[in-house]
Parts: structure tokens; sequence; C-alpha cells
């Protein structure tokens, strides 16, 4: 009998996930307050794992909830975990509180995103980031094409330290891409590493700041400097909300909050330059 019929998928599956938690046997069964024997049996698809044994070594490995559902379906198990439209009165409470949030944060940029960086909501300030952009990237809009697309030599606004950013989005993205295993981020660290690197001069590293990689944009009235947070929400039990993150935005010096201020003042909101 070959390994692959030996193997059921709900084992596989939970080898792989062990495996890319680098445990051992031995580790996730005390962790999980089992045996390697038993865990061993789970793996090889001699025995099969009960929806409470699979649950708990999900807790322990700390998958995301999407891959949860798959595991409990590859084990005969209805999914556990609700996915839902943030349109859904389900998500009633948290769709209020991300929309509180966004609009809370202006005249500073905030964006809300999916697993796979997609842009899910912005507040008005976001604008920001939008000028001199291609048109076809704004139809579907994703952080990742967005930020690391080289877009026009020319253009006015521009981020000033590109490469640097580039290096740090990139090590983020590979980073989601083996903790998850998702082909579809797989996908997209592989598109976005291959755009070409803007011509623009990369700049002095300047004065030390608390963040090794601030985010300096170019624009026609000035460099605008800024860091970002961000914000998940606590004990989803939903898909969607346990997907979403918000990053938020904020200046590094007095010149980008006057600046970002003033910009959102004069162009009713926009914040474009």
């Amino acid at each position: 009998m070959t390994r692959s019929m030996q193997e059921s998928p709900v084992g596989t599956l939970l080898r792989d996930w062990r495996q890319r938690r680098r445990l051992s046997q031995l580790e996730l069964a005390l962790a999980a307050d089992s045996s390697a024997r038993h865990l061993s049996c789970v793996e090889t698809g001699k025995a099969q794992p009960s929806r409470a044994m699979v649950l708990k070594l999900c807790d322990v490995l700390e998958v995301p909830l999407r891959e949860r559902n798959t595991l409990l379906l590859a084990g005969g198990f209805a999914p556990e975990y609700r996915e839902s439209s943030l349109d859904d009165a389900h998500l009633a409470a948290a769709r209020a509180a991300l929309d509180t949030m966004l609009t809370a944060h202006e005249p500073y940029p905030a964006v809300a995103v999916d697993r796979y960086w997609n842009v899910v909501a912005t507040n008005r300030a976001m604008g920001l980031f939008s000028n001199e952009v291609d048109e076809q990237l704004m139809e579907r809009p994703n952080v990742y094409r967005l930020a690391l697309h080289p877009g026009p030599p020319d253009a006015a606004t521009h981020m000033i330290n590109h490469g640097q950013v580039r290096e740090l989005l990139l090590e983020r993205l590979l980073q989601q891409v083996r903790a998850t295993g998702d082909p579809i981020l797989r996908a997209l660290y592989d598109e976005v590493s291959q755009y070409p690197v803007p011509a623009h001069t990369e700049p002095d590293p300047g004065p030390p700041t608390p963040f090794a990689v601030p985010l300096r944009i170019a624009t026609p009235v000035g460099e605008l400097r800024m860091f970002s947070t961000m914000v998940t929400f606590g004990a989803p039990s939903d898909v969607t909300l346990a997907e979403l993150a918000i990053e938020l935005f904020y200046p590094m010096d007095e010149f980008t909050a006057d600046t970002l201020r003033t910009l959102f003042t004069v162009t009713g909101g926009s914040g474009q330059i």
C-alpha cells in the first residue's frame, strides 16, 4: 500500500502544520496533552482524531481559523467558524468599530486589509497614497501592489526610501507565506518581488529614529515621514474578522503632522496633494 493511501487527509494536514511550526511529534503531543504515539497514528492515518482533538491541535499549532475549518472538513466534521461579509448583520458591531477607528484617525491615513492585503476600507486621508497611481491598480487595490509598484519615473509624489520599504515588506510577506503555506500569498509574493525597483536615489539614513524603516514620501510641499501600527480584533470567532487588520499611519515630526492636517482641511478631506 502506498504512503498516500495510508495517510488520512486530516493526518497529512496536521503533519504539515506541525512541520511548518518546527515542532517534533513529542513536543506537539506534550503541548496538546496527548502522546507522541497517538499523534503518530493520527498523522499516518492509523487513528482518526476526534473533533475536540483536531481543535486542540489547531490551537497549539496556532492554525488560522480558515485552515481550522479545512482541517475539520478533512476529518469528516462540520466547520467550526463562520465566514461572514463585513456588511452582514452578524458583524454590524465590528463594522461600526472599524468605521469609527478609520474616521477617528483622520487627518492621518488608515487602511483596513484582508488576509491577502486587499484593501477593504480606508479613511479619506488615504488619498495621500493614491496620487499618480496606475488606475488599473486602483480597480482592486492591494497594499503590496500599491506600495511596491514603481509608478511613473517622474512622479512628483513618491516613496523616497523605496528600497528599504521594499525589503521590509517582502520579508514580512515571505514570513506570512511560510507561516500559512497559503498559495495565494505565495503568488502575491512572487508577483510583487519581480516589480522593478524605481531609479530614485536612496536617501541618507538621516537622524536615528525608534523605527528601523520609517515611511518617507517626497511631495511637492516637502518630505513627509511616517510610521505605522497594525491593529487586529481580539479573540475573533469569524473567519472574516480574524483575517482583518487595520494599518494606522502616524507622523514622525511636526512638519508631517502640520502638513497632513493642512492638506486634509484644504482638500476637503481627500488628503490628495
